[in-house]
């Protein structure tokens, strides 16, 4: 066992003591010692090639895997800053790059974050490094690399939820609109709506708190009265929904088939819904145009049926 004053003590120097200059010595230094790299990152690149054409910019360094998928490594002795970070980015995309390498003397706490967002997009392995040169006691200076950002399970997954988030709006949104345009053929119920992402549009029945409300979801539809006139307001929508329930055969007759009555016990709003089993966003394009007829027609035939339960209410 070593005695405790023979133990050295670790102290850190200026990178400028080390490399004066970014460009001619530490990239250079870089170049001859990419093994410092593959260590820190658990990599295996080759050494790389310096000051690479990438349109009207020159990368800092590219480099290769063994399965030949380019690196492009990006030097910074300096905080990290908005133009290297954009730079790096066009990197990635010139040369189809498989990782992205920013090494930083200070990386600031937007561009972690902003490394965080690019590994959950998913357009390259990005790896944001922070660099120090170290002694210990009269010792040659010696570089220590840090990970402070990288790719991971966790963000691929996160990236793909957010895909499939995207998606499931557009798709939605396309939904919509083809929705509406063929619902104003045939009502003016729904004819100001604007499509947007979300799984439900919704229009006044001419008393407030009261839609009528188109939901779509992967499989089915739904079409309801939403009952819900704000805050506080749990007893009234209970008594509105009360009213309604009372000529529930009637109304139920006018429509032509069973409703679902949803009092909603414990919560503020109530619904009077028909559910569509015959399809939903995820159907094919092709199959939307018959799936919107079906709740065109049955939201026709809703609004007929409440409305003039609707206009006597007590409200």
């Amino acid at each position: 066992m070593l005695a405790l004053d023979a133990i050295g003590k670790l102290k850190r120097i200026s990178l400028r003591e080390v490399w004066r200059h970014e460009a001619y010595d530490f990239t250079r230094w870089l170049q001859d010692n990419i093994d410092v790299v593959n260590e820190a990152l658990d990599l295996n690149l080759t050494p790389p090639d310096s000051e690479q054409a990438a349109g009207d910019f020159r990368v800092d360094l590219v480099a290769e895997d063994e399965a030949g998928g380019t690196a492009v490594i990006e030097n910074q002795l300096e905080k990290s800053d908005h133009d290297h970070l954009g730079k790096l980015i066009t990197y990635v995309a010139n040369y189809q790059a498989k990782y992205a390498i920013w090494i930083v003397a200070a990386p600031r706490p937007e561009h972690i974050q902003a490394v965080n967002w690019l590994n959950e997009a998913g357009m390259a392995a990005f790896y944001l490094v922070k660099v120090e040169a170290i002694k210990i006691g009269d010792s040659q200076p010696a570089p220590l690399l840090t990970l402070i950002v990288g790719p991971s399970q966790e963000s691929l997954e996160v990236g793909e939820t957010k895909k499939e988030i995207a998606e499931r709006y557009t798709l939605r949104q396309q939904f919509w609109a083809g929705l509406l345009d063929r619902a104003k053929e045939k009502t003016r119920l729904h004819a100001n709506i604007t499509p947007g992402q979300y799984h439900w549009i919704g229009a006044g029945s001419g008393k407030s708190g009261l839609s009528y409300n188109y939901t779509i979801r992967k499989d089915e539809a739904v079409i309801e009265l939403y009952i819900d006139r704000g805050k506080d307001s749990e007893q009234e929508n209970q008594a509105i929904f009360e009213q309604l329930i009372g000529d529930r055969d009637a109304i139920e007759a006018s429509f032509g088939d069973s409703l679902i009555w949803a009092r909603l016990e414990g919560k503020r709003a109530c619904r009077i819904q028909k559910v569509l089993t015959s399809g939903g966003y995820r159907n094919d394009e092709d199959e939307w145009p018959a799936i919107h007829e079906e709740m065109i027609d049955t939201m026709i035939r809703l609004e007929g049926a409440l409305k003039p339960y609707i206009n006597q209410l007590n409200i």
